[in-house]
């Protein structure tokens, strides 16, 4: 009878199980990262109340010059000035005339030619406020009106505008001529305003925008000087031709300049022709980088096409 064996007595060399060495080798790394040092997550500080103010301020500007670059001048014009409202006081009732004190030329010039901002609180004013500031100051001493009932004699009285009047945009969409109401075919004309404060006589190249019948008044004995709005629409297309043009014929230049290099001059240093390539190449220079407008520059720009 065969003897009975034991495997348990028998050691298994050469034999493992699969499963244990995985258990191992989990058990082995959870003990080998646990020694290893616990990473901290980063954390930035609080910014700056400094800098958060100045990338508000920026994106508040931004947000404000995409709004108003969808609206044409008059409605720029009528936001600004309600804008000037909110901020600085008063209301459209304001600007209703009392006729029970109704008065000539002379008193309206006497009181309504002065400026009516101060300059000491700018410096705590947002983008907006600013911005309908700058707008409203200009207005004043930008456009005049005119009297031209007696322009055969070459007699034009002219006057400051009202603060009515600047508000319902006499005299800068509607005709500046006192007796005319068009809103048509206005141009604008610069005219020489001679004026008394305080016994001081003083002069200001002001503009008057006039219809075409008015216009013709006014230069009825001389001539004035018309105020052309510059970077019109035609005047960039023809830029663009012109630079497209030049850029083209640039390149034939060049291209006739390398066809006689090749033939007249094989025997020419290699160096030659490697400093041609290089001027040619757009990674020789430093990259232009575009300088940021001035905060007076932006609004110059966005009162182009308002002060025509």
């Amino acid at each position: 009878m065969a003897e009975r064996i034991d495997f348990t007595e028998i050691a298994a060399a050469g034999y493992s199980s699969e499963f244990d060495s995985d258990a191992e080798q989990r058990k082995r790394k959870v003990q080998y990262e646990s020694l290893l040092p616990k990473k901290k997550t980063r954390t930035d500080g609080v910014p700056k109340s400094q800098e958060l103010e100045e990338q508000y301020t920026k994106e508040e500007g931004r947000i404000h010059r995409l709004h108003y670059l969808t609206m044409d001048a008059f409605d720029r014009h009528r936001q600004f000035v309600n804008s000037y409202m909110v901020f600085y006081g008063g209301s459209m009732k304001d600007f209703k005339r009392d006729t029970s004190k109704d008065k000539n030329d002379m008193d309206v010039v006497k009181e309504n030619h002065r400026f009516l901002w101060d300059e000491d609180d700018e410096s705590e004013e947002n983008w907006e406020k600013r911005m309908a500031k700058k707008y409203y100051d200009k207005l004043f001493k930008e456009y005049c009106l005119a009297d031209l009932s007696r322009y055969k004699e070459n007699k034009v009285g002219m006057r400051w505008r009202t603060e009515k009047e600047v508000v319902d945009g006499k005299g800068q969409f509607v005709c500046g001529c006192k007796k005319c109401e068009e809103t048509e075919g206005l141009r604008s004309w610069e005219v020489n305003f001679a004026y008394v404060e305080h016994g001081e006589k003083k002069n200001a190249l002001v503009k008057l925008r006039l219809c075409p019948d008015c216009s013709y008044k006014l230069n009825y004995h001389h001539k004035k000087k018309e105020v052309v709005p510059p970077n019109t629409k035609k005047d960039k297309h023809k830029e663009k031709k012109q630079k497209k043009h030049k850029k083209h014929k640039k390149g034939r230049k060049e291209d006739d300049g390398e066809s006689q290099a090749e033939t007249s001059g094989k025997g020419g240093k290699p160096g030659d022709t490697d400093a041609h390539n290089d001027d040619g190449n757009v990674w020789s220079g430093p990259a232009k980088i575009a300088e940021e407008k001035s905060r007076e520059e932006e609004f110059d720009d966005y009162f182009a096409d308002m002060f025509l």
